[in-house]
């Protein structure tokens, strides 16, 4: 291994971000900072689909064709979601749900999961998942807390604006919100 070789792979394994390379959604690589995020060894996560890190398979399935979707002309994609750690190590418990901001680049746009580079934010010393919420419900709450209305909201997740009213007034509901304002407040409120 030459000297730039290894400087980059110390600059990967020291991120202050978990990092994931990627190829066909499979994880090929990932940093220190990822498993820690996660609660996970590398056994646990190397070589396997992404999928294990979402709270259930249609988020996982419908997160994969918004990013897909959504790619900007260099590949870029970011957004902020409910992710699930594995648990088990570092005294992270399996299982966990929390918010995660992710960020990522396919390294050929025209092929979104063919190859590229991720990164994921824990998000949990900022906001604390509250209460209980449905695959559907996180991902509305997800684009609510990002400022988007319910025609944007129902753009992104391709569903009607009347439907994402539904979620939000359920989201309202269980949160004890009277306004979109105070919803979103308590969606982002830090933890004890």
């Amino acid at each position: 291994m030459t000297a730039a070789a290894a400087d980059y792979r110390v600059a990967f394994e020291l991120a202050p971000v978990g990092l994931v390379l990627s190829r066909e959604r499979l994880m090929v690589d990932v940093n220190r900072e990822l498993l820690r995020i996660f609660g996970a060894e590398r056994d646990d996560l190397v070589g396997r689909s992404f999928e294990i890190l979402y709270p259930s398979a249609d988020e996982f399935a419908r997160t994969g064709e918004r990013i897909a979707a959504r790619l900007d002309a260099d590949g870029r994609y970011a957004d902020e979601r409910v992710m699930r750690r594995v648990g088990g190590h570092g005294g992270v418990a399996a299982g966990e749900l929390f918010w995660c901001h992710v960020s990522g680049r396919a390294l050929d746009p025209a092929r979104p999961h063919a190859s590229g580079i991720w990164a994921f934010e824990d998000l949990s010393a900022q906001r604390v998942l509250s209460v209980q919420l449905t695959p559907r419900e996180r991902e509305v709450a997800a684009l609510l807390v990002q400022g988007l209305t319910s025609k944007g909201v129902g753009r992104q997740l391709g569903i009607s604006p009347r439907t994402v009213d539904v979620y939000r007034a359920r989201l309202m509901k269980k949160t004890g919100s009277a306004t979109t304002p105070e919803l979103v407040t308590k969606l982002l409120q830090r933890g004890p």
